[in-house]
């Protein structure tokens, strides 16, 4: 029945490889159970009901990208847009946790919609190389920026605006020991260096008396708190439009990146190098970003942490499913969810920072016109604390520098009309 149902003989695979590669994703993902409530608790939201809500995210998103799409990609609540959704929605703009789980919900209903008309492929090809790399690259160093305040290393100055922390703080110096843990272990290709890393300092903590041990296993507690409590009217204010769009326009790169990347690395492509059943893998991611929204947690995306069950083998759905089979069982960990403290997660965010950064090498550094808009788009990010101030300024210089450098015509359509909405945002509301 799998053989038929994931065409696993077809694809030189079988069901024990499949599990396998499944776990491996698993152990390089499981990172977001602890590292996801801790950053949207800054938000204001429950951290147990957030708990159930990201391991449910994931696992209904990695079904649904498994049995519909047939793909060995898992996918959970994606790093940075819950960094955004918690310090730049709703402590940076002042909207309540439930405006922005609406915002969450539209950007997926446009997600879902452009999937469906076919409208994606426009979007994506229209935006320039330079941009989608200093999206990402951006997000990475506003990432960095919540590690290394989390962790205490980077503190608040009145006279330089940051400074560094104290040194001798227990919780710097577990942050720092952890991260040279998480970046030995990646180094050495162990499978989940992150998560071990994040275990590893908590129970160091634990056992210093500088964190609360609450258990390991116990019932799922409620979902309650944050199910069916998104604000699609307070949403649609003039306010979040621009946070719709940078919702949006994040999941779409994103989405695509990682489905393209890790699909290269498994052979996937066909000759031609496109992605076969490319339109059903976005319905699938989607779909899962409204219904993450609905559960309540910030933005569901496809993996790039997938590439450790291909590397393993997996090349089918029933990878992902195996995947979401996990996330289920993890809910029964709650306990050990509540007992990571911040200084714990702080690594993980700084080491996916690193991998997120490395974009800005592949940028064309002899032409100013594509590399002064990235740069600005990627440090923006991070010294604003805003994810969709990055987006603005870098889509706005990039419209205005090629135009007074007479490289007008170079300017896609896209990106002129989405940067004419910025500047009517930062003009008007």
């Amino acid at each position: 029945m799998l053989d038929r149902w994931f065409h696993l003989r077809e694809s030189g695979s079988d069901v024990r490889t499949e599990c396998l590669a499944g776990l491996a994703t698993f152990l390089a993902m499981a990172y977001i159970m602890f590292v996801n409530p801790e950053i949207l608790a800054a938000a204001g939201m429950p951290r147990e009901a957030v708990f159930v809500a990201t391991c449910l995210a994931a696992a209904l998103g990695s079904a649904v990208m498994g049995l519909y799409a047939n793909y060995p990609i898992a996918l959970a609540p994606g790093m940075g847009l819950n960094a955004y959704f918690a310090y730049g929605v709703v402590q940076g703009l002042g909207f309540s946790w439930q405006a922005a789980l609406g915002a969450v919900f539209i950007s997926g209903c446009l997600f879902l919609a452009v999937s469906v008309l076919r409208v994606r492929e426009w979007v994506v090809h229209a935006i320039p190389a330079s941009l989608k790399l200093a999206i990402s690259a951006g997000i990475g160093l506003f990432l960095a920026m919540i590690g290394f305040k989390n962790a205490g290393l980077v503190v608040a100055n009145p006279a330089t605006l940051v400074g560094l922390g104290d040194l001798h703080a227990p919780g710097v110096l577990y942050a720092v020991g952890g991260l040279l843990l998480i970046l030995g272990l990646e180094a050495r290709r162990v499978r989940g260096g992150i998560i071990l890393g994040i275990l590893a300092v908590t129970v160091a903590a634990v056992l210093g008396g500088h964190a609360r041990f609450a258990g390991v296993f116990a019932p799922p507690p409620s979902l309650a708190p944050t199910l069916l409590q998104l604000d699609i009217g307070a949403a649609l204010e003039a306010g979040l439009v621009s946070v719709v769009l940078t919702f949006f326009l994040v999941e779409l790169f994103d989405a695509t990146g990682t489905l393209v990347g890790v699909s290269h690395r498994a052979g996937l492509l066909d000759a031609q190098g496109r992605l076969p059943r490319l339109r059903r893998a976005l319905l699938a991611d989607s779909s899962a970003i409204a219904a993450g929204a609905v559960l309540g947690t910030s933005s569901t995306t496809a993996y790039i942490e997938s590439a450790a069950g291909t590397a393993v083998g997996g090349r089918t759905g029933l990878t992902a499913v195996v995947v979401a089979l996990l996330f289920l069982a993890a809910l029964f960990f709650s306990p050990l969810a509540a007992t990571v403290p911040p200084f714990a997660t702080a690594p993980a965010l700084i080491y996916v920072a690193i991998l997120m950064s490395r974009g800005l090498a592949e940028l064309p550094w002899d032409d100013l016109t594509e590399t002064a808009p990235a740069l600005i788009c990627a440090l923006t990010m991070p010294l604003t604390f805003s994810i969709a101030h990055g987006i603005a300024f870098g889509f706005i210089s990039y419209a205005g520098i090629k135009l007074l450098a007479g490289r007008g015509r170079e300017v896609p359509p896209a990106v002129a009309a989405i940067a004419l909405v910025f500047v009517a945002k930062f003009a008007l509301v």
